[in-house]
C-alpha cells in the first residue's frame, strides 16, 4: 500500500479543500496521474499520484479540509483492476474495496468520524493555533470579530477564559438576541463559501483592520492614448500578435511613478520600511471564484508588447483556473480596472501587504474647459489611488497620481522614461 498525501504548496499555505476527486475508489492508477483537485487559499492545484496501482481508499470527500502532509488518498500497489471491481462501484458509488466486509465498515467508521472532527473543528489562522496550544486554550471557546468566524493569533492573545465564562453564565434575558430562524414563506438558498471567497474576505477585513487606508483620486483625458492606439493598433497586431490595450500604458506610467514616489513600492516588516527596488505589478482579473491578482514581473524592463502578452496569458489562465503559485507571489503594487464592469469611481482596497493599489475606471464623454473661452467633450477616465497612510504622505500619493495622470495623457512620454 501507498499513501498519496497533500504535497508542500508555498511557505504561506499550509490546508486546502477537497475541490474534485479526478480517481473514483477502484480506479486505475498510472504514476503521474492527476488524482484529485485541491482548492487552496490563492489557487486550485492537481495532485498526481506517485505509484501505480488501484486506489483503493479516499480519506477526506470533497469539501473536507486537509493539511499538508496528511494522507488522503491509499493505492494498492498490488492490486489489479477487473471490470468486476470497477463498474459496480462506477454505478453506486460505493466506499472503497475491502478484502474482507469486517475492515470496510471499520474504514467506513474511521471516515465517518475523521470527517465529523473536522466539522468541529474551527476555522484559524496556522498562527493562532500555535498560540492556543502553547496557552492550552480551546479555540472553539474563542470569540472572533472575524465575519466569517475565522480566529486569528489577535482573538487567543486577547482571549480571557474566565471573561467568556463569565459571558456564557449571563441570562439569555440580557444578552443579545440574534435572529436564526428564516420568516415563514420566504425563500432562502445556502451556497457554501469557497476557500478562495473566504480568504478573499478575511483579507479584505482584515487590511482595513491593520492599515490605515485612505484614498486620493484624479481624472484623466484619454484623448491622446486614445488617438495613439487608433494610429498603431493594426501595425501592432501584426507585429505582436497581441492587441495593444490600456493596461500597458497604464503599467508603464505606474512604473515611471512608483520610480519617484518609492514609498508606494514598499511594505511595512514589524519596525522597518522595505524598500523594494524591483517592479512586479500585480494585475486584477476576475475569475469565477473570485478576484485575483496575478503578477507581471519585472515591467521595468519590458516593453509594451511584452506586458500586454503577460497580461493575456496569466488572465486566461485565471479564467480557466490554471494559475500557478507562483503567478500570485510577491507584487510590490496593483493596478484594478473597474472600468470594464461599468464603474465610474470606486475606492480600491489595498492588496496587502502592499501599500499603495490604483484604480481605473470607465472612459465617459465629459466636457472639459480647454481655456477660459472654449469647452471641448473628452474621454474622461476617473482614477483613484488607496494608500497606507503608515507609510505614504498625502502629498506623496498626490504626487503619485498626478505623475500617472501627465505621463497618460502624453503617452509618447513614456519612451522617454528609465
Amino acid at each position: 500500500m501507498a499513501d498519496i498525501k497533500v504535497p508542500e504548496l508555498a511557505e504561506s499555505i499550509t490546508e486546502g479543500t477537497i475541490a474534485q476527486w479526478l480517481k473514483k475508489p477502484g480506479d486505475l492508477v498510472n504514476k503521474g496521474d492527476y488524482v484529485v483537485e485541491l482548492e487552496t487559499d490563492k489557487v486550485n492545484v492537481e495532485i498526481i499520484s506517485e505509484h501505480s496501482g488501484i486506489l483503493k481508499e479516499v480519506r477526506a470527500g470533497e469539501g473536507d479540509t486537509v493539511n499538508v502532509g496528511e494522507t488522503i488518498a491509499v493505492v494498492d500497489e498490488s492490486g489489479e483492476t477487473t471490470a468486476e471491481s470497477v463498474q459496480p462501484q462506477a454505478e453506486s458509488g460505493i466506499a472503497p474495496i475491502q478484502e474482507s466486509p469486517k475492515p470496510a465498515v471499520q474504514q467506513e467508521e474511521t471516515v465517518q468520524t475523521s470527517n465529523e472532527h473536522k466539522g468541529q473543528r474551527p476555522i484559524a489562522s496556522p498562527a493562532a493555533r500555535k498560540m492556543a496550544r502553547e496557552k492550552g486554550i480551546d479555540l472553539t471557546q474563542v470569540p472572533t470579530i472575524d465575519p466569517l468566524g475565522r480566529v486569528r493569533a489577535h482573538d487567543v492573545s486577547t482571549f480571557n477564559p474566565r471573561e467568556e465564562t463569565k459571558q456564557q453564565a449571563t441570562p439569555a434575558s440580557k444578552q443579545q438576541a440574534v435572529p436564526a430562524v428564516q420568516p415563514a414563506g420566504k425563500e432562502v438558498e445556502r451556497i457554501r463559501m469557497t476557500r478562495r471567497r473566504q480568504t478573499i474576505a478575511n483579507r479584505l477585513v482584515e487590511v482595513q483592520q491593520t492599515a490605515a487606508m485612505l484614498t486620493t483620486f484624479n481624472e484623466v483625458d484619454m484623448t491622446n492614448v486614445m488617438n495613439l492606439r487608433k494610429r498603431r493598433k493594426d501595425k501592432f497586431l501584426e507585429e505582436n500578435d497581441v492587441k495593444l490595450g490600456f493596461m500597458s500604458f497604464f503599467t508603464k506610467a505606474v512604473v515611471a511613478a512608483l520610480k519617484r514616489s518609492p514609498l508606494l513600492n514598499a511594505e511595512i516588516q514589524g519596525d522597518e520600511l522595505v524598500l523594494k527596488k524591483f517592479y512586479d505589478i500585480g494585475i486584477a482579473v476576475s475569475a469565477n471564484e473570485g478576484l485575483v491578482v496575478p503578477v507581471v514581473r519585472d515591467a521595468d524592463r519590458k516593453n509594451f508588447a511584452e506586458i500586454e502578452k503577460d497580461i493575456l496569458d496569466l488572465a486566461e489562465k485565471a479564467r480557466n483556473n490554471k494559475l500557478a503559485l507562483q503567478d500570485l507571489q510577491g507584487g510590490t503594487f496593483t493596478i484594478t480596472n473597474g472600468g470594464v464592469f461599468g464603474s465610474l469611481l470606486s475606492t480600491p482596497i489595498l492588496n496587502g501587504p502592499q501599500v499603495g493599489i490604483l484604480g481605473m475606471h470607465s472612459i465617459k464623454l465629459r466636457p472639459v474647459a480647454i481655456d477660459a473661452e472654449r469647452m471641448e467633450n473628452r474621454p474622461m477616465m476617473y482614477i483613484a489611488l488607496s494608500y497606507d497612510h503608515r507609510i505614504v504622505d498625502g502629498k506623496e500619493a498626490v504626487t503619485f497620481l498626478s505623475r500617472v495622470k501627465e505621463l497618460i495623457e502624453d503617452p509618447e512620454s513614456l519612451l522617454f522614461e528609465a
